[in-house]
């Protein structure tokens, strides 16, 4: 059997026991006639995102620190140089308004220092402190070992068939929506 997309149905999906298994059976009895795929797909990301945000990520939460303040704090150490807010805003995929909020913060727990541009002064250039290096490069070992415990529910190969997966899908939805917004 195949769905309107010409791809195979995903039956064994919806017999599955999970949150989207229940609510593609419901809107299968409302709508037998529609291809449920996308939404098996979709849904199932959407509902790990939640939960694994829902998570809080332990090793972040007993350092004070929520996710985004992590990646803010991330990326001024993976980049190895000072940013300013607004590439802050895109290395770190959030508004300016909420990078601005999430800098304050750390700038007031010193962990994050500002420095002022010699040619424009409403321009900041943003690094981090030897305490913001050291929480971050302490830390980081400590997630990705929480992160490792929360996938090790798959298989190796099945974490690398789903990072290739979602790699892909990720590549094609930036190429498509960076064209979508020029």
């Amino acid at each position: 059997m195949t769905g309107t997309s010409g791809r195979p149905a995903a039956d064994g999906d919806a017999a599955r026991g999970d949150t989207v298994a229940a609510v593609v059976r419901q809107w299968r009895a409302v709508h037998p006639e529609l291809d449920t795929g996308p939404m098996e797909v979709i849904g199932r990301i959407n509902r790990c995102a939640a939960l694994l945000q829902q998570a809080e990520d332990a090793p972040l939460r007993r350092a004070g620190l929520s996710r985004p303040e992590f990646d803010l704090l991330g990326a001024l150490r993976r980049t190895g140089h000072e940013l300013t807010p607004s590439e802050l805003a895109r290395e770190t995929f959030s508004s300016g308004a909420a990078v601005t909020k999430r800098l304050k913060q750390l700038t007031e727990r010193g962990l994050v220092e500002r420095r002022g541009d010699t040619r424009d002064r409403r321009v900041a250039h943003l690094r981090l402190t030897d305490s913001g290096r050291a929480l971050v490069d302490g830390i980081l070992p400590e997630q990705l070992a929480y992160e490792t415990a929360v996938l090790s529910v798959l298989a190796p190969e099945g974490q690398g068939d789903l990072a290739g997966l979602l790699a892909e899908l990720l590549t094609r939805l930036e190429g498509r929506m960076g064209a979508l917004r020029a």
